[in-house]
């Protein structure tokens, strides 16, 4: 019986909301995978399209980006840079050859420490069944 794939997932999350709910779910001791590297940003409009690409070869099997949520950004709009640049990237993933599933949005504030969890959880299921990145680039 062979070892069930277990994802990398690189998490670039809003120093503001996502990270605090992270902060608050591990403290609540909430039950969780350890598949997720957590990467703080300042606000998730500043998740460049070269940083999405280099988790990618860094190895990452999946890439999940959160913020908070529209209108309550603490640089006003940098969520909606975000929202914006999101179909341009995975635009982008297509034509390098990654699925452009394997790169999801999410907005969670700070007070949503389940939701966190449960975004996450879902997150690392949906790479699950796509598998690694890498038989997926080799095909």
């Amino acid at each position: 019986m062979g070892v069930e794939f277990e994802p990398r997932i690189i998490a670039f999350m809003c120093n503001w909301c996502t990270y605090a709910a992270a902060d608050t779910a591990g403290v609540s001791r909430m039950q969780q995978s350890l598949n997720v590297l957590p990467i703080r940003v300042m606000c998730s409009g500043r998740v460049s399209p070269e940083m999405v690409l280099r988790a990618f070869r860094a190895g990452a099997d999946g890439v999940l980006v959160m913020g908070c949520h529209i209108g309550d950004c603490h640089y006003s709009n940098g969520n909606h840079r975000t929202i914006k640049r999101m179909p341009l990237l995975r635009n982008l993933l297509g034509y390098t050859g990654i699925n452009p599933e394997r790169l999801e949005l999410q907005w969670v504030s700070g007070a949503e420490a389940p939701r966190f969890v449960e975004v996450t959880e879902a997150f690392i299921a949906k790479i699950r069944q796509l598998g690694p990145l890498s038989q997926e680039v080799m095909e």
